[in-house]
C-alpha cells in the first residue's frame, strides 16, 4: 500500500467519522427539541385542565344553589354526570391524539428526519 493510498483510506475514515458525529449530534438536538416540545405542551395541558375543571366546579357550585328540592338535585346530579362523561370522552380523544402524535414524531426523529410537529 502506497503512501496516497493510506492518506486516501485515512481522510475517507475521517469523513466518515464526522458524518456520523454530525448525524449524532442533529439527533441529540432534534431530541432535546422534542422534550421541551412536550414540556411545553404537557404544561399547557395543565392550565387548560384546570380552568376546565374550576369551571366545571364553578357550574356545579351554581347548579347545587339552584336545586331546592330532591327532584331538584337528582337533575343537578344527572347534568353533573353527563358533562363529566363528556369531558372525560373528550380528555381520552385528546391523550390518544397526542399519543400518536408523540410516536409519528419519534419514530421521525430515529429515521433520521426532523421531528417537525
Amino acid at each position: 500500500m502506497d503512501d496516497y493510498s493510506s492518506r486516501q483510506i485515512g481522510t475517507e475514515k475521517a469523513e466518515r467519522s464526522a458524518a456520523a458525529d454530525a448525524n449524532l449530534m442533529e439527533m441529540m438536538f432534534d431530541a432535546q427539541r422534542l422534550m421541551l416540545g412536550e414540556i411545553a405542551f404537557a404544561r399547557n395541558e395543565w392550565i387548560d385542565r384546570t380552568v376546565t375543571e374550576t369551571h366545571l366546579l364553578s357550574e356545579f357550585l351554581s347548579k347545587l344553589a339552584e336545586a331546592h328540592s330532591v327532584k331538584g338535585l337528582r337533575t343537578m346530579y344527572e347534568e353533573c354526570a353527563q358533562h363529566q362523561i363528556d369531558f372525560l370522552r373528550r380528555e381520552c380523544d385528546r391523550l390518544s391524539k397526542h399519543g400518536k402524535r408523540v410516536i409519528e414524531v419519534s419514530s421521525r426523529l430515529f429515521d433520521g428526519g426532523p421531528p417537525d410537529g
